[in-house]
Parts: C-alpha cells; sequence; structure tokens
C-alpha cells in the first residue's frame, strides 16, 4: 500500500536512522553533529512504549519502506513542563512524496489529542522554509527567534521557535 501512515514499530528504527542521520552530516536542520548509532535510535524508541501513549512516533510508508516520520516528546526535563511537547518531522531528502510531512503530522495529532497535553512546540534551524510552512498549516505560531544559538559546518545558525495550541 502505498502513502500510508501507521504508528513506528521497534523495526523501523534503522529506516529511521538512515532517514535521520542524512540530516545530520548533510544540514543544518539538526544540531547533532555526529550520526546515531543504531544502538542510541532503539533506546530513543523506548520512549515511545509506554502504556501512557502520551508520546507517539509515526511513520510514512512508501511500497512498504519507511521514507518519513514525526513525533513528539518530552519538552523539557523539569516536571512542570509536563503538559508541553516538543514535535519533530523528518522525510527522506528525496524520496519522500509531496504531502508525506502533512500526513505524519495529521495521524500524529490525532494521537495527541487523546492526551493532557496542553502546548506543543517546533524548533526549527534557520532557513527552513519548508518546515515553516507544514507548522504553520498545522497552526503553530512564531512564538520567538534565538539568534545563532547554534554553531555546525562552521555557521552560525538561528533558531525559530514556534507554538500549538493543543487543549
Amino acid at each position: 500500500m502505498e502513502n500510508r501512515v501507521r504508528e513506528g514499530q521497534f523495526e523501523d528504527a534503522a529506516a529511521i536512522n538512515q532517514i535521520y542521520n542524512w540530516y545530520v552530516e548533510n544540514s543544518t536542520v539538526t544540531f547533532d553533529i555526529k550520526p546515531w548509532t543504531l544502538q542510541k535510535r532503539q533506546t530513543w524508541f523506548e520512549q515511545f512504549l509506554t502504556p501512557s501513549k502520551r508520546y507517539n512516533l509515526m511513520v510514512a510508508l512508501e511500497h512498504n519502506r519507511v521514507v518519513g516520520f514525526a513525533y513528539n516528546g518530552q519538552f523539557r526535563t523539569k516536571a512542570a513542563y509536563d503538559s508541553s511537547t516538543e514535535v519533530t518531522v523528518y522525510t527522506h531528502h528525496d524520496d519522500a512524496p509531496g504531502g508525506t510531512g502533512s500526513r505524519l503530522l495529521e495521524k500524529l495529532f490525532k494521537r495527541i489529542a487523546n492526551t493532557d497535553l496542553h502546548r506543543a512546540y517546533a524548533v526549527i534551524a534557520l532557513p527552513n522554509d519548508a518546515s515553516i510552512r507544514l507548522h504553520k498549516k498545522f497552526d503553530f505560531k512564531h512564538i520567538g527567534t534565538l539568534d545563532q544559538v547554534g554553531t555546525k559546518f562552521n555557521r552560525r545558525i538561528d533558531v525559530a521557535w514556534y507554538q500549538k495550541h493543543l487543549n
């Protein structure tokens, strides 16, 4: 089946890692400098296995191959932030059909709607017009920019913060 979005499964970890590591090595959209090992990705995956289903991982499939993923996770580690979540979406750099990011976020927000989460945040390294358009489509509002907060590939990078009201 083509253009399908489903809940992520532990077996998807390697494909997710491959998509993500391309961005680590070739772009500034993530501030990771070193590619993730499969073991690190598998450990990361454990947050989605809790019975609460507060945090969710969705994957997009094209011809039964993972071509994108979106998830929500812990916003910050301090307990007072527990009603907030950070949302992240990545699609295969050259093999994801148009609209994959939208389909992923649509399914993810349907899952989040069944939780007690109050606000969602997206942190977008600039420039990234495609990501900004995608998040605005889902009612994220720009709430601020951190000027030259990161350095990657010998460039200083700004980061925009976007917020979405959930409940």
